[in-house]
This record gives C-alpha cells, structure tokens and sequence, in this order.
C-alpha cells in the first residue's frame, strides 16, 4: 500500500465572513470540499472550529483528526444535492423506532427499558406532538399518522448542515425521536447514547463483550456525541 498523503501547503488559517457565510482561507486560498464546491459554513463557530482543525496539521493531512470538515463536507457535497432524500431516509426511522419495540422477556431488561425509554417517548408527546405505540418483540406496530407527520416535519424544516448532524445522531442510536431529543438538549447526551444500547449492556453484562465489539461501540459513540457537537455549531447565536 502506498504511505502517500497530502501535505500541508499553507502557512496561515483564517476564517472570514462573506454576504451570510463563513469561509476559510488557507493563505489566501479558499477551502474547498471534495466535490470542489467553496466550504461554506452556516457559523462563525463552526468556522472557527474547522479553522482550527486545519491549522492542527503537521507535515501531512490527516482527514481522521478533521471531524467537523468531513461533517462539513458531507452537509454540502452529499446533503445538499439530495435534500428530499435524506429527509425521507431519517424521517423513516420514526415509523419503527427503536423505542417503540420493547423485550418481552426477562423482567429486568423490561423494567430497564420502561424506566429509560418511557421518559422520551413522552417528551416526543408533549414536546413534538408525536405519541407513539410500544409493543412487545419486533413485529411492526402501526403509528398514528399525524405523529409520523408531526415528526416528519421537524426532520423537514432542517438545513442540510442540520440534516448531516440528525442523520448520525439517528443512525448511530437507531431513533428518530433519540437524535431529535439531542438536538433539543432535551436529556444528556450521554444518557440518550446510553439508553440508545439497553439490550447490548444488558447483553455484555450476562454474557460479556470480545475487543472488537468494544471497539466498535467506542466508535459509534464518538459519532454520536461529535453529530451532537456538530449540531450545536449549526446553531447562530
């Protein structure tokens, strides 16, 4: 396999202001994303986060130690041209949440569940407009419509910045109503990750966890948690 890697080339970061959005300048060179479209962000946070990402690099470029660029990246080349798509893609995740589907057996993952997963189903209630059905094992339950609209809806009036943020908070956590929940700091990220895997910790606490399992769960839950810090950078103060 060949070590190459592309090298640093600018001496100077900057960020700057233009019409409504913010830039980055490497010297005096625009930052571009992969599909060669001018990196054009939403917040001077968000700016001054990539910024700094940039400025980070050594000799050679390392995209793994550029999150927020990627996620950036990913809201403009792949978000951006297929809005209607991805809306479509998360909004489904309502119509079988992970939520809704709760173990019939044993007593003590029941109970876990109830304590945990009850809490946000009716904060998606009260909050979102969106009561949903539960039901024991995995067989398809049918939700009230006007909940999938009431969702649906607050998947669509998301920027694409917005949206490549959800789209991880949701496909990390398998919920819809878990990655609105983050947005809305409604609960600690930290607890929704964590309720988001009630049958893996009920699984690796009676039967034990290999190295890589491990690792990928590590993995997943520093998606979840940056998709979270991402979205907070969409955010105009």
């Amino acid at each position: 396999m060949s070590d190459w890697a592309a090298k640093r080339f600018w001496s100077n970061v900057a960020t700057e202001c233009r019409d409504t959005q913010h830039v980055i300048l490497l010297d005096d060179r625009l930052v571009k994303t992969p599909a060669k479209a001018t990196l054009a962000l939403p917040t001077q946070a968000m700016a001054e986060t990539i910024a700094a990402e940039w400025d980070a690099q050594s000799d050679k470029i390392d995209p793994r130690t550029m999150p927020t660029t990627r996620s950036a990246n990913a809201a403009i080349d792949k978000v951006t041209p297929q809005q209607a798509e991805v809306v479509a893609l998360i909004a489904a995740y309502g119509e079988d949440d992970l939520l809704c589907y709760r173990a019939p057996a044993p007593q003590e993952l029941i109970e876990q569940q109830k304590q945990a997963w009850d809490p946000i189903l009716a904060w998606a209630a009260d909050a979102l407009y969106a009561p949903l059905r539960t039901v024991k094992g995995v067989t398809h339950i049918e939700q009230p419509a006007n909940s999938i609209r009431n969702l649906t809806a607050q998947v669509e009036v998301q920027t694409p910045f917005q949206l490549a943020a959800l789209h991880d908070l949701v496909s990390m956590s398998g919920s819809l109503v878990i990655g609105l929940a983050a947005q809305a700091s409604a609960f600690e990220i930290d607890e929704l990750w964590t309720w988001s895997r009630l049958d893996e910790l009920w699984q690796i606490e009676h039967w034990g966890q290999d190295a890589d399992a491990d690792t990928t769960a590590s993995i997943k839950r520093g998606a979840f948690l940056h998709a979270n810090r991402f979205y907070k950078l969409c955010q105009k103060t």
